[in-house]
């Protein structure tokens, strides 16, 4: 490997660290480099690395309720009922429509949904939305009251973010807020569901590079993995930390900076 694919193993590993759980989209931050700096793909095998790293992340930071939650999932098939439980259940409810749109559709948006054009348009559309939830989402209700009519309206909410622009983390937490629910909730119901959507979307890319047999550098991909690992925990620390303080309008700003200066590449392109 040359220095400068070093440095881009680098950046894209934090990229995808620090935006898979901000309301930003990781997707988009991921796309740009290759299509605005013509920056190589790194390949399956770094893909897979990187999933691998943010999985790590999230599940260290909320091991605790993770592992309440798969106990007590297990125990209610037995028929011993607890919230821990219900949660679990309820997080892999609200899981169902993303994975049935990405079944049906992951074509599609593969073909249809990477250009600048679509990217700009969802990073605007759902920058707003999320800023309209923020301010007008009465923010009194916690995972506590979380039932099963709001996990199947976040899950589908989640389902949109396969168009890349759209947020994974950000549109949970938009239909979260609109639901009425409080920063902190929206935000861990938002990362837990993070847990199974990467776990499918690494398994099929770990399938895909199974099939490919083609030959990996390892060191690339262990490197990118600990880089969005690190990235990625230290993301959700601060972000959870500061949220109540901050809110959603400083990444509202962000996304309509991004949104705006895309479209103008695609303008003058």
């Amino acid at each position: 490997m040359t220095f400068s694919d070093w440095i881009h193993v680098v950046l894209l590993a934090l990229i995808q660290g620090l935006t898979e759980f901000l309301p930003i989209s990781s997707s988009a931050h991921l796309i740009l480099p290759s299509q605005l700096l013509g920056w190589p793909d790194q390949g399956l095998a770094f893909d897979v690395g990187v999933h691998v790293g943010t999985l790590v992340a999230v599940i260290y930071y909320f091991r605790a309720e993770v592992g309440r939650m798969c106990q007590a999932s297990l125990a209610a098939i037995g028929g011993r009922q607890s919230e821990d439980g219900r949660l679990g259940w309820l997080v892999i409810l609200a899981t169902l429509p993303a994975l049935a749109f990405g079944g049906l559709c992951s074509t599609l948006v593969e073909h249809y949904g990477r250009s600048i054009l679509v990217i700009a348009a969802t990073t605007l559309i759902f920058g707003v939305l999320l800023g309209w939830a923020d301010i007008k989402g009465p923010r009194v209700r916690r995972n506590e009251s979380l039932g099963v009519r709001d996990a199947l309206t976040i899950g589908l909410a989640q389902a949109l973010a396969l168009i890349p622009g759209t947020s994974r983390s950000g549109i949970t937490i938009t239909a979260s807020l609109m639901l009425g629910f409080d920063r902190q909730s929206a935000a861990r119901f938002s990362f837990l569901l993070s847990i199974p959507v990467i776990i499918a979307a690494g398994s099929l890319k770990t399938l895909e590079l199974l099939r490919s047999g083609s030959e990996t550098q390892w060191e690339m991909v262990g490197m990118g993995a600990i880089l969005a690992s690190v990235s990625a925990l230290a993301c959700i620390y601060l972000f959870l930390k500061w949220l109540d303080r901050v809110g959603m309008i400083p990444f509202v700003l962000y996304r309509l900076i991004l949104g705006f200066a895309l479209l103008g590449v695609w303008f003058v392109s």
